[in-house]
């Protein structure tokens, strides 16, 4: 895009700016501050100035191009004879600049010259070891943890070491054996003349023009680069092990339709197989995932507009260096690393925090379960491990299964139950049956029936082996495995009263259930069929996989609510906004709370629907999600997703529900996300004006979600907690509530910083049990700060003291009197994170925050 002189006065009023970089002039002509810029609408680009003569131009350029100026010259051609030609030479130079040139006749081994260096000496592209040979990759050299980020032939044996790598004489890049057996190592659509390992990381094939004809960047392993992006319809795939760079058991998928999407290999790209998505699908399709130099990873469409922010950015930039990787474990993380400190990478963003989401982790017949912050693999009962200390090898059995035919008698089956663990479901048969029992006996019956699954009255029959199995303490699913005993130990296992099944009367029964069973698995299939066409087009939120759609909440009458709530029968509590009752949908599939509002503004139908939609479309993992509402009448009622572990509140200041230290500062930056996504993220801005813990609600894996956003415009006036004319509860409300001045975003910080304060000390922010000195919370962590006694909010517990020190800090910063002087929420997230300092705060109501 080429501006004016006049143009660059206006581009100069849009936000952000960089020190130049280079200036270069020729013949008159200069090309000079070279920078990257934010704009006012969050996109980023590089802007360079052309001056020539009395006209100057300024040229943006999105940055996730810089690596490929040289596709300018083309762009620039419309300028006059000799100055597009002068500046087309110009651009080639500096793109060319970071870079280290690879001739023709150049060759590698693995124990001598093993790899080229980009002129930083920072990436190397050559021989690296795997196992007891050697694979040829880009790497980072240096640092003393070479690490591997893009493989050639990833899945072929590593060579030994007499092989050669090879830039031959006629632009051919291989790599050939002692035998004389040639492997192509890239294969450009023509000759290349030269080759070149860019500091960006980029290794790079050009043509006699010094054209780039090939270049690694476009064919990513497991590993994306500062300004390397991951293209529509291409997909990352995790590496078997750290140390050995084959194609491992996860992909990332960069989907034609603008969704990112994690799944298990070898599975179609439906919602079924997803274990993590960006929730951007419908999108558009030509969606990019990329990674920007400060740490920015986020999903670009094809106008240049941001999708999805994975990471806010604004990180450090000088001598550091991120890179994002689908992992060995099936996560994907971003890492950091300051090449001026010791160390190994450090881990500033992940998709996942449950080590245990991703399909797959533990193989056929394993199943997956969380240790304090690990995860552990287990085989189903009387099965081992294919392969010890392989989880993805899966489980087999340790005993030899009979045929449904044999006529031992010696051998009979009994059923073992794994309770609280989830399967994929690949059921041939589902019987509507009372008790967990009938699902025992029916399987047993069933010479077919290898494993049975059972909730909510629902058996399935499954044949081995199972896969996808993780335990959640929350589901009532329980597994049951047929599992073969010898007649003497039968007597002594099976339960007392089990009916004993004549061998003539367990084949009649077999014949008869194998009828049933195949008439029932024809229904079966075609229901599920169009279960799984349906599941990919509504909103999904199962655990932390999040595949989110941009479609509006579900309209009920108030008739419908009634029965999903068997009459408003089950009452799970009250709010600032209402009575939240329990009910169910999907013929009792699912459950879902629903909140009566009470005291609402009597608007309009469309009035009302608008602000649901709204509310609908604020997808969030720190959110409670809006699944309908009820406009009929007066009656306005609300249905969210249920939330198995109640508030924030009833487990925070319960002693019998202790939070470790960890668990508490994870809850406080997860929060923090979801405030923020309400503040800077969403299609709206939301003020929530009444965070608290009892509005925050605990999801089956105790991730936090903020309930009751949006819905504070929809008050009337008078309806308050403790204060005419204050939204808000006591304790938490900021202090403008109470001087009539504008209530912005920043009420919502001292509300929070009221329950980080808290969440550090685990206890209430106003409580007259205690003394008088420590009865309102702020005003004694101020006094315990000031006199660096922290360890009393945490009554003396070992827990990390500098951390301790800096979360202190931020919530006395977010209750300052003065709003303007608390940080934004955005700069509240980096502070938490550690990855800005945070400066000590005044007293919360002395005079330099009341001025």
């Amino acid at each position: 895009m080429l501006w004016s002189s006049s143009g660059i006065r206006e581009a100069r009023k849009e936000k952000g700016s960089a020190q130049p970089r280079w200036s270069k002039k020729l013949g008159g002509l200069s090309f000079h501050n070279s920078k990257i810029r934010e704009l006012s609408d969050g996109n980023r680009v590089m802007e360079t100035e052309l001056s020539f003569g009395q006209t100057t131009f300024l040229l943006w350029v999105p940055p996730f191009l810089s690596y490929e100026l040289w596709k300018l010259r083309i762009e620039l051609s419309n300028l006059v004879g000799q100055t597009a030609s002068k500046l087309a030479a110009i651009i080639t130079t500096e793109a060319q600049k970071g870079e280290s040139i690879v001739n023709l006749g150049s060759s590698l081994t693995p124990t001598s010259k093993s790899s080229w260096q980009s002129q930083s000496g920072f990436y190397a592209f050559g021989f690296y070891q795997q196992a007891n040979g050697y694979a040829v990759g880009v790497f980072l050299a240096g640092i003393p943890e070479k690490t591997v980020v893009w493989t050639a032939i990833r899945d072929k044996l590593p060579a030994l070491a007499s092989v050669t790598l090879n830039f031959t004489s006629d632009g051919r890049l291989i790599m050939q054996s002692a035998q004389g057996e040639e492997t192509a190592i890239a294969n450009p659509p023509e000759r290349a003349a030269s080759a070149s390992m860019l500091d960006s990381g980029n290794f790079v094939l050009y043509n006699s023009y010094k054209k780039i004809i090939w270049q690694s960047f476009e064919s990513p392993t497991n590993t994306l680069l500062q300004g390397q992006r991951l293209t529509a319809g291409k997909e990352l795939l995790s590496s078997v092990s750290e140390s050995d760079q084959s194609t491992g058991i996860f992909r990332l998928k960069m989907q034609t339709d603008g969704n990112l999407v994690q799944y298990p290999v070898q599975t179609a790209d439906t919602s079924e197989y997803a274990y993590w998505a960006s929730g951007t699908d419908g999108k558009g399709s030509n969606v990019s995932l990329c990674l920007d130099d400060d740490g920015h990873l986020y999903l670009l469409n094809s106008t240049g507009t941001i999708l999805n922010n994975l990471t806010q950015g604004g990180y450090p930039t000088k001598d550091v260096v991120y890179f994002m990787r689908i992992d060995v474990d099936g996560i994907f993380r971003l890492f950091s690393h300051n090449l001026h400190k010791n160390g190994n990478f450090s881990v500033i963003w992940s998709s996942s925090d449950n080590k245990c989401d991703p399909k797959g982790l533990c193989g056929l017949n394993g199943f997956c379960t969380m240790i304090d912050q690990d995860a552990n693999c287990l085989c189903l009962p009387r099965f081992a491990s294919v392969i010890e200390g392989n989880w993805s090898s899966g489980c087999e059995r340790n005993f030899t299964a009979e045929s449904c035919k044999s006529k031992d008698v010696g051998m009979k089956y009994i059923m073992q139950a794994v309770p609280n663990t989830v399967w994929e479901d690949n059921s041939f048969s589902s019987l509507t049956i009372l008790t967990k029992d009938d699902c025992e006996a029916a399987c047993l019956k069933d010479c077919n029936c290898e494993a049975a699954t059972y909730k909510d009255g629902v058996c399935r029959k499954q044949k081995l082996p199972l896969r996808y199995g993780k335990r959640v303490l929350s589901d009532d699913n329980i597994a049951f495995i047929k599992e073969a005993i010898s007649t003497s130990t039968i007597n002594k296992t099976e339960p007392l009263g089990r009916e004993k099944y004549s061998q003539k009367g367990i084949m009649i029964l077999c014949i008869s259930l194998g009828a049933f069973g195949l008439i029932m698995s024809v229904i079966s299939a075609i229901a599920i069929y169009k279960n799984r066409v349906r599941a990919y087009r509504r909103l999904s939120n199962s655990g932390n996989v999040d595949l989110t759609m941009d479609v509006s909440p579900r309209s009920f009458t108030y008739s419908d609510l009634e029965k999903m709530t068997n009459g408003f029968k089950e009452e799970l509590g009250r709010g600032s906004f209402g009575t939240v009752y329990k009910g169910t949908i999907w013929n009792g599939q699912k459950v879902v709370a629903v909140k009566r509002l009470e005291k609402v503004l009597t608007e309009g139908e469309r009035e009302f629907q608008t602000e649901m939609k709204v509310i609908g479309r604020t997808h969030h993992k720190n959110l409670v999600r809006l699944l309908g509402y009820c406009h009929d009448g007066e009656n306005r009622l609300l249905v969210y997703e249920y939330m198995s572990n109640g508030s924030l509140a009833d487990i925070l200041f319960n002693p019998e529900k202790k939070l470790c230290w960890d668990e508490r500062i994870e809850i406080a930056r997860n929060i923090a996300k979801g405030i923020l996504y309400l503040h800077e993220e969403c299609e709206s801005q939301i003020i929530h004006c009444d965070i608290k813990p009892q509005n925050i609600l605990m999801d089956e894996y105790r991730c936090p979600k903020i309930s009751d956003f949006g819905l504070a415009k929809l008050l009337k006036p008078d309806q308050t907690n403790t204060f005419t004319g204050i939204r808000g509860t006591k304790g938490y409300v900021a202090p403008e509530w109470h001087r009539n001045q504008p209530v912005t975003v920043k009420a919502d910080v001292y509300s929070f910083g009221i329950v980080l304060l808290e969440l550090i000390c685990c206890r209430k922010s106003v409580d007259w049990s205690f003394p008088e000195e420590e009865a309102i919370l702020e005003e004694w962590a101020y006094s315990c700060f000031e006199a660096h006694e922290l360890d009393k909010l945490v009554s003396g517990k070992d827990v990390d003291k500098r951390q301790l020190e800096r979360i202190v800090k931020v919530g006395l910063w977010c209750i300052l009197d003065e709003p303007s002087l608390r940080p934004s929420m955005k700069k509240v997230l980096l502070m938490l994170e550690g990855t800005v300092d945070v400066p000590i705060p005044p007293s919360p109501t002395s005079f330099l925050s009341t001025v």
